[in-house]
């Protein structure tokens, strides 16, 4: 009996730990997770170096605590105050294998973090929301092994991005939201032969009048042998699980022993071939290629994103679209996004009509983009300049900080069709010549990384100012982004009339739940959409905040959040949300009247109308719902409308009626009077 109950007692063990692992998403489909139980302490002092409390033997190593990991101290109510260092130690067993390389993984810590493997010092990272890795192979030893981490969250000082600004001014040390502190993001390791694809650029064109589309590839290899290679290299493309015949062919060139190559190819997808993606219809496919005795593989959509006379195409076809910003917060896991969460919020978002948003002032977990491609969103991804001053935007380390955050970001993100748009920055002094100095080097930079995507940042200066439009940095954007919290129409009239070939995001707009009460909140989005309708320029509005959040910022409230959101800390919802879903849904129902069906049945016929004015775009594929009833509804474009009848019970008060999307999402729900 005694054996039985260790023996459950183990299962039950694993099955907890699966269950944790199974909780964060990861890239690599052979990692392996160095997830759940760390040891963990604080070092207020700054004493961990000079202790080195990076060795195995540790003195009084039982003064760590347990911690399971991806964790974040700072939501810890012990420690949810705590600016500083903390450390990570975890033991774990390993078996060297000739001829492999081992890399190890951080998909992100924040801010600051120190690696050290089995005594010695491996690197060091600065940047809170992006992956970084390290080769430990050199380092691993058989049997047991210990990984020490070093992650420091203090952005209060000037010189981190994001961080305090430097002027001197009351409450310059905080950012708008909280430094979430730790290992956020799963680490993990991957084994790899000794040359192996480092990463995957896919770049899929459609030319939208011969229906065919330019697939052009680019992978970077690694050789890490001590002679010289040239990788045999061979590609399959896949749509629904099965091979599509593609002539890709790439060219690989010698690549000396310990560096890094480049490897591109092209092909041309027929007709019969391409399948668009789009909102509604996000069809992917999946890139494998295999690099000698490696492979690498990617999803990837083929659509066109582009700007012409002020208005955002998608495939060629005007498109104007709600959005939000989600704040990476959450109660007892601050940053921290297992799976269920990112699921969650994608699912509400979605659901609200916030489908073309600039999510947050940095990048998330790589699953929302996921979630994303696959369900149909539009996404403008942004690295952390959150209102650095001119001093600071002029700071060569600024600059170089920066540079390496953009580019990981990019790197990791470039084959999500979700992503049409870069940002790089937010709110900045855009006016000033540091200021268009920044806007103009940092594109003409992030366009050597990825030159096939748009390009803008979130100015809070047009709204009034400037009086000629090369006064303020706008004037090198692909498309406006406007941070506008009041005198919306004058406003955006007057950042047209700067820039009348632009189309313009509203990348940041709303009022807080307690500006007067819930009420206030949800009425103020149904008078602005009045405003943004009127405005054919205006493509996209993006409600701040999707969610409340925690912050030190000033007008915070004493529970710590700011309730901007149209959902609270947990995501339940307040007044705005259904008022939000209403006004952003692509097609709205009305009651038109009765009819007789024949045979004692009874009709109601509603009109369905495809909105012509914002959001506006081609519906196709939507379905209407009651309880006893699915009708799939005609398709439609901007503007169109069409009577259905819908069956009715005789005795039935009320109609209720949702209309989903071709993703199974709800675009709209309401209750029909039946009288």
């Amino acid at each position: 009996m005694k054996q039985l109950l260790i023996t459950f007692t183990l299962i039950a063990c694993l099955l907890t730990l699966q269950t944790s692992l199974a909780q964060f998403k990861i890239r690599e489909p052979n990692a392996i997770p160095l997830h759940g139980e760390w040891l963990f302490a604080l070092d207020p002092a700054e004493m961990g170096i000079k202790g080195k409390w990076y060795l195995d033997k540790l003195a009084q190593s039982n003064r760590l605590d347990k911690v399971t990991v991806p964790h974040c101290f700072s939501s810890d109510p012990r420690f949810e105050h705590y600016t500083g260092t903390a450390w990570y130690r975890k033991n774990f067993a390993w078996k060297p294998v000739a001829g492999k390389r081992v890399i190890l993984h951080f998909d992100a810590a924040y801010y600051k973090t120190h690696v050290w493997l089995n005594n010695e010092k491996v690197g060091e990272h600065e940047g809170g929301y992006t992956p970084f890795s390290f080769d430990v192979t050199d380092l691993l030893k058989d049997g047991d092994n210990l990984l020490a981490v070093s992650v420091n969250n203090d952005t209060w000082k000037p010189g981190t991005v994001p961080g305090a600004k430097d002027n001197g001014n009351i409450n310059d040390p905080f950012m708008g939201w909280l430094n979430y502190g730790g290992l956020v993001r799963p680490v993990y390791l991957t084994v790899k032969p000794e040359v192996y694809a480092e990463n995957l650029k896919i770049d899929a064109l459609p030319d939208l009048e011969k229906g065919i589309a330019t697939l052009k590839t680019k992978i970077r290899i690694r050789n890490a042998s001590k002679s010289a290679v040239s990788p045999q290299v061979s590609y399959n493309v896949l749509f629904k699980g099965k091979t599509i015949p593609v002539n890709l062919k790439g060219k690989p060139e010698s690549i000396p022993a310990g560096q890094t190559g480049i490897v591109d190819a092209e092909a041309t997808l027929t007709a019969a071939q391409v399948r668009l993606w789009d909102l509604d219809d996000p069809n992917l496919y999946q890139l494998k290629i295999a690099v000698g005795g490696d492979s690498i593989a990617s999803s990837f959509g083929i659509r066109k994103v582009e700007v012409k006379h002020a208005q955002l195409l998608l495939n060629g076809k005007s498109i104007r679209v709600g959005g939000g910003n989600r704040v990476v917060d959450y109660p007892g896991l601050g940053s921290v996004e297992p799976d269920w969460l990112i699921e969650k919020d994608f699912k509400l978002m979605k659901e609200a009509g916030m489908e073309f948003q600039r999510l947050t002032h940095y990048t998330p977990s790589e699953y929302f983009y996921d979630l994303a491609d696959k369900y149909g969103m539009l996404i403008i991804t942004e690295a952390g300049n959150w209102q650095l001053t001119p001093n600071q935007m002029d700071n060569d380390s600024i600059r170089k900080k920066f540079r390496s955050q953009f580019t990981e970001m990019a790197e990791r993100d470039w084959n999500h069709p979700s992503i049409i748009a870069y940002s790089v920055g937010n709110e900045y002094a855009s006016t000033t010549s540091a200021g268009q100095r920044w806007t103009k080097d940092m594109i003409e930079f992030a366009r050597q990384t990825d030159p096939t995507r748009l390009y803008t940042f979130a100015t809070m200066l047009l709204n009034t100012l400037p009086k000629k439009p090369e006064d303020e940095a706008s004037q090198f954007v692909d498309f406006v982004s406007t941070n506008t919290y009041g005198n919306h129409a004058k406003a955006l009239d007057h950042i047209h009339g700067l820039y009348p070939d632009k189309p313009i995001l509203v990348s940041e707009w709303g009022v807080r739940a307690d500006e007067k009460d819930e009420a206030f909140q949800a009425q103020h989005i149904t008078d602005l959409m009045a405003e943004f309708r009127k405005r054919p320029y205006v493509v996209g509005t993006s409600w701040w905040t999707y969610n409340d959040y925690q912050s030190r910022f000033h007008n915070t409230n004493a529970n710590g959040y700011r309730p901007w959101g149209i959902v609270g800390p947990d995501r339940s919802f307040r007044q705005a949300y259904g008022i939000h879903q209403k006004e952003y849904s692509p097609v709205t129902i009305e009651k038109v009247g009765f009819k007789n069906g024949g045979q004692g049945q009874h009709l109601l016929t509603v009109r369905i109308t495809a909105r012509g004015d914002f959001p506006s775009r081609a519906i196709k594929g939507y379905k209407l719902k009651t309880n006893a009833t699915t009708l799939v509804l005609p398709d439609l474009n901007p503007g169109e409308s069409k009577e259905i009848d819908i069956p009715i019970a005789g005795f039935d008060k009320q109609l209720h009626i949702k209309i989903s999307k071709p993703t199974g999402f709800t675009a709209i729900e309401t209750d029909i009077e039946l009288k």
